[in-house]
């Protein structure tokens, strides 16, 4: 008989383990080990052996900041060698930010890091958490997928892909721009093909400094001053959020405050406000002249991965040239380059 596998499971807080209170849902210290403990299911043999740390600051994933990503990766890094999978249980709110981050963080990932929450708490009879709890840690421990992962419902996403497209469905995220990698039916179907490649090298942490990152949307009627207000101060890069393929207003004043903002040394990188495909700078005459101002592309990069991507790049030893190079660059599957 084969070895049961073991899964670590990091619990940051979140709706999954959340009790009932006067005011609505929140974090109870003990309160998921508890229900984890009532289901015999967890206990099966054919379940890998499970080890469940529970943070001592339990969040609502709406107050995570770039320091908690450093504290999960911190954590997997600590306890990686003991473990063949990982399991972080997270708020789905910015589930995807986290996601995206650890991918950066953790370099030469040789084993799979599954992210997944619930809309609905454990203890509740109507759940999407016992699902995504099992199937989670079923396949962390079996699916030999070398890379951060997002698991909602039966579907397991690339963790950089991803983002949270609803607010009430059990579905609540999507992967639009790359394949799941794996599915969970009567069968569970894993699309090696899909996956990054095994690395060559022991998995290293690259950690984080505090670089100072805007995230800008643009919006019909939005002014050259508000561009440079939101420009100004100790800015290091943003992620503008444009039209279509990567469009924006041709208004001289407006690439006049985004050139003088590349100048100085910003890298800002251009994302799609649309959901699915790609920025194409050189479609449009107004795409074009966001180029010729210095702004880069994000190609077919989430929001969520493009904005943690900036911030471990700016934290690296880098130039300005190096990390908008890096910027446009394929490094853990987060985008297609010229989708």
């Amino acid at each position: 008989m084969s070895q049961r596998k073991s899964v670590y499971i990091a619990y940051t807080g979140g709706t999954i383990g959340m009790a009932a209170g006067d005011r609505g849902y929140l974090p109870r210290p003990g309160f998921l080990g508890a229900q984890m403990a009532r289901f015999s299911v967890l206990k099966d043999a054919r379940m890998p052996r499970y080890d469940l740390h529970e943070y001592d600051n339990l969040l609502d994933s709406s107050n995570m900041t770039p320091r908690d990503w450093m504290v999960i990766a911190e954590d997997l890094t600590r306890n990686y060698d003991r473990y063949d999978g990982f399991v972080v249980l997270h708020g789905t709110d910015t589930m995807a930010y986290s996601a995206s981050a650890l991918s950066f963080l953790l370099r030469d990932l040789g084993k799979p890091v599954i992210f997944t929450g619930s809309q609905v708490p454990l203890f509740e009879l109507r759940t999407d958490a016992r699902e995504n709890l099992i199937n989670s840690i079923l396949l962390a421990g079996d699916c030999g997928v070398p890379e951060v992962c997002l698991l909602v419902r039966h579907r397991l996403l690339r963790g950089n892909r991803s983002t949270k497209v609803s607010a009430s469905r059990f579905m609540a995220f999507d992967s639009p721009n790359y394949h799941e990698l794996a599915s969970v039916g009567v069968e569970t179907v894993v699309h090696r093909e899909r996956h990054l490649r095994h690395p060559e090298n022991p998995m290293t942490l690259h950690g984080l400094n505090d670089p100072q990152v805007a995230d800008v949307r643009l919006f019909p009627g939005i002014t050259p001053k508000i561009l440079e207000q939101l420009l100004s101060g100790p800015l290091q890069g943003a992620v503008l959020h444009t039209y279509g393929v990567g469009n924006a207003p041709d208004d001289p004043s407006f690439l006049r405050i985004l050139r003088d903002a590349c100048d100085r040394g910003l890298v800002i990188v251009n994302c799609t406000q649309c959901l699915e495909g790609s920025v194409d700078m050189s479609g449009y005459a107004t795409g074009n002249a966001l180029a010729d101002a210095g702004v880069i592309s994000g190609w077919d990069m989430t929001p969520e991965a493009a904005l943690t991507k900036l911030y471990w790049l700016l934290s690296q030893d880098l130039s300005v040239e190096d990390m908008r190079r890096l910027m446009q660059q394929d490094l853990r599957g987060e985008l297609t380059v010229g989708s």
